[in-house]
């Protein structure tokens, strides 16, 4: 594997990119993401799916982003990896080593994908061709960014199986995705995003459809990745079981925008949204009596045509004031790199110790 000292490319790929008018800085943010806004026209209106997210990504750091479904997580991933497709309206920035992304050309993209930004879908069989061995798949993207034989390209495949956790990777690599568990389709998605050792990996509720023993597994693997790597990752989950043990950051998303920034402790130990609040009670937690039951967010989300007026989390929230809704709340500082979007942060301390008790049971 790759030192995790790594440079983003060598001399001969810098002098590629350089040649497609792509100058990486080693002084800019490894990934930087500015009021990024992504709208979907569709014959009922305009579906606001994004609404301007922002944050930064430092080296070796992971950032979670968490949210119910339709919040908006992963429309944002997909914008910041240049997926989306052409009825998309995408406004904002996101840039990689300072080079700017958005608007970026698919030729030009090609270059940074894979061996600058890589994605872990939540599907591992929309990943896999299913008519071409594991083993085949691994080298075709390792041999996409390297000049380097099939045969080296196929040891190195069988290495990163191994990585990933494949039981006899020698052989496995002449599998077909068919003959993979689901767990081990995961594994063999995350060996694809590693192999040319990106500097960001982004991962789209990568255990989503796995069982809890599973899943463990597989995050464990994709640490590992992570770690040989070097790379920073945004970790896109509803999950904050995952959220606890993986991440750095945490950015709470709801219709479609920010809601809550934060480091881990900032969430779990002191959250200032009442959406926020709502999350957490409605993990499993170790404290829950036996016979306990969950405690959903009541309601459902907004649709994101024709948003109205104040908070969008107004209707469901414990909280909710007529004020909430005038005008929709911006992020505030709350703390030292803290922010949450909230009329009333003053009251959410006592929600919080009303529906969680004591708050450090949480995490």
């Amino acid at each position: 594997m790759a030192p995790e000292s790594e440079q983003l490319a060598t001399p001969e790929e810098q002098a590629d990119l350089a040649a497609e008018g792509i100058v990486l800085r080693d002084d800019a943010p490894l990934l930087e993401v500015t009021d990024l806004t992504v709208d979907f026209p569709t014959d009922d209106g305009i579906v606001h799916a994004v609404r301007g997210v922002s944050f930064s990504l430092a080296e070796k750091e992971v950032l979670a982003i968490v949210g119910e479904s339709g919040s908006g997580k992963s429309v944002t991933s997909l914008a910041i990896m240049g997926l989306l497709g052409k009825t998309a309206r995408i406004s904002g920035s996101v840039k990689y080593r300072g080079v700017e992304l958005i608007g970026m050309k698919n030729r030009k993209l090609a270059k940074i994908r894979g061996r600058g930004l890589a994605m872990i879908f939540q599907d591992p069989m929309t990943s896999l061709n299913p008519v071409y061995r594991v083993g085949w798949q691994l080298a075709e993207a390792i041999r996409a960014h390297n000049k380097i034989s099939k045969h080296a390209a196929m040891e190195r495949s069988v290495e990163l199986l191994r990585m990933v956790g494949i039981p006899n990777p020698e052989e496995r690599v002449r599998s077909f995705p068919h003959e993979f568990s689901g767990g081990m389709r995961q594994r063999a998605v995350i060996a694809i995003a590693v192999a040319n050792s990106p500097d960001v990996i982004i991962a789209d509720e990568p255990t989503t459809a796995l069982d809890v023993t599973v899943q463990a597994q597989v995050l464990e693997a994709m640490e590992e990745a992570r770690r040989h790597s070097g790379a920073g990752m945004v970790l896109i989950t509803h999950d904050l079981g995952v959220v606890a043990g993986s991440a750095d950051k945490v950015l709470v998303m709801y219709a479609g925008r920010p809601v809550e920034f934060g480091s881990v402790d900032d969430i779990f130990y002191r959250p200032r949204m009442p959406y926020t609040v709502g999350l957490l009670g409605a993990m499993p937690r170790l404290s829950t009596e036996s016979d306990g039951r969950l405690v959903p967010v009541p309601g459902n989300p907004p649709s994101l045509i024709n948003l109205p007026p104040g908070c969008p989390f107004s209707p469901r929230c414990p909280l909710s004031e007529p004020a909430c809704n005038e005008a929709e709340p911006d992020l505030t500082q709350v703390g030292a790199g803290h922010r949450a979007a909230c009329r009333r942060i003053d009251a959410v301390p006592a929600l919080v110790q009303e529906r969680l008790g004591h708050v450090e049971t949480v995490a």
